[in-house]
This record gives C-alpha cells, structure tokens and sequence, in this order.
C-alpha cells in the first residue's frame, strides 16, 4: 500500500515539475530575456547573463526534483569543472542530462536540436543565451571550436540523442572532430540512473519503483594529442580512432558504475 502511495506520488510531483519547468522556460522567454535584453546590448555579455541565469534555474529545477521526492543525486570530481574552455562530453541515458550538467557548469554553452530554438518554451532561454543549434550545418564543428576558443565549456553528448533502453551505444563522431581539429582534450562525465527512467521512448509518467538515484563523475581529461599522433595527424583518422575510444570508453566506466 505504501509502495502504491509512494508511486502515485511521483506521478504528480513529476506532473508538477515538468510543468513548473515548462512554465518556467515560458516566463523567462517572454519577461525575464526581454528585460535584459532591453538593459544589456553587449552581444556577449547578454549571453553570458542569459547561461548564468539558465544554470542557476535548472540548479533549482534539480532542487524541486530532489525536495518532492522524485530523485536522489551524488556528484564526484566537481571540482574538475570549474575551468574554462572545456570540452564536456558525457553519455545519455535520461531526459535530464542536459539539466543536471548545465546545473553543474557556471558559463556552458552547448549543442542543442534545433527544434528547441524554435519551441515556445525554450526558445527564449536558447536563443539569449546563444547556443550552438545541431542543424547549422557545415559549420557546426568551427562555431564549437570559436565557443572554447572563448573560454566557454561546451557541453555535448556524442550520442546524439538518449541512449536506447537495452541497445547499444552508437557515438557520432562530430564531438570526436571537435576535439582533434579543436585540439582540446576531452572531459568526460559518466552519467548513471537507477532504476532507469526518463529514457527514450518512454513517456515521463511512467515512473520506475522508486525514486531514481542519479550518479554523476567527472572523471580525468583524455587527452587528444596522442590519437593524433598515432593517425599521424590525419584529423579525420584520428577522430575515428577517438570516436571509438570514447564509445568503449564510457560503454565500460558506466557499466562498472553498476557493478
């Protein structure tokens, strides 16, 4: 009877938090970035007021997660983010990766679908803060590399996309390329959620059996220099062989999470 309480629960705290998220998104697209659009015209800076602001937001929307019962979290290695210009790449198994790294980052830019610049609810944040949409074609991998040559941490998931409840991993190789042509080392996090929920395909009403626990490392750079040297400094090559480094890489560190 309890175990029934405590589900039904977290359907409507789950209810109340993504609303709350949505909502929030709305109000700051139509009150809050129109302000500071009107009192910031710096182009960077504007941006740079707009990540601080969404950083802090998805903090609380984490916060409210956590208070109403939803999730448990443990972070390691935090203090490894707090440099400029890196390049964080992590796997993906949930809907709220994003939400917790940028939670974690003061000044992240990343790599969002377009859809989302284009969705009433979180066009606003996106496009203030100017991030990096996926459909800018040829030139995604050059504005990416211009981001961390800014000193901004770039957030991306070599997947793409979730990772499929019970398939394998597939990276695509454009973080790979960001990072050989970019030459800047990889910051990998491993991200792990247990019981698995908020996974592709699955609608957020079905909550798992408990409340999800949520575990987060950031684990030592990767450095690029020796792909590149082994490829003899072909970028292509070397960004397959890191491609697929990375794909056994984070296949391995998230399975011995679970261990």
């Amino acid at each position: 009877m309890l175990e029934r309480l405590d589900r039904g629960w977290r359907v409507i705290a789950t209810a109340i938090a993504f609303s709350t998220f949505g909502l929030g998104g709305l109000l700051l697209r139509l009150v809050y970035f129109p302000l500071l659009q009107l009192a910031v015209r710096d182009r960077e800076r504007l941006a740079r007021l707009a990540r601080l602001t969404i950083h802090y937001a998805f903090a609380a929307f984490i916060e409210l997660m956590r208070v109403l019962g939803i999730l448990r979290y443990r972070i390691e290695g935090i203090d490894k983010l707090q440099r400029p210009g890196l390049l964080i790449l992590a796997n993906h198994p949930t809907l709220i990766d994003v939400v917790f790294l940028i939670s974690l980052v003061r000044d992240a830019d990343c790599v969002v679908r377009g859809g989302l610049a284009r969705n009433p609810f979180t066009r606003g944040p996106v496009r203030a803060a100017n991030y990096i949409c996926n459909d800018s074609g040829a030139g995604l991998v050059e504005d990416c590399i211009a981001s961390l040559c800014a000193g901004h941490n770039l957030v991306i998931f070599p997947e793409g996309t979730r990772t499929p409840v019970g398939g394998p991993m597939r990276l695509q190789r454009g973080a790979a390329n960001i990072a050989v042509r970019g030459g800047r080392d990889v910051t990998p996090v491993t991200i792990r959620c247990e019981p698995l929920s908020l996974t592709k395909g699955l609608p957020w009403w079905k909550v798992p059996p408990r409340r999800m626990q949520f575990t987060l490392v950031v684990r030592d750079d990767i450095a690029v220099q020796p792909f590149l040297e082994r490829a003899g400094h072909e970028p292509a090559l070397a960004a397959r062989q890191l491609t697929e480094h990375l794909h056994d890489y984070f296949s391995t560190e998230t399975a011995h999470a679970g261990a």
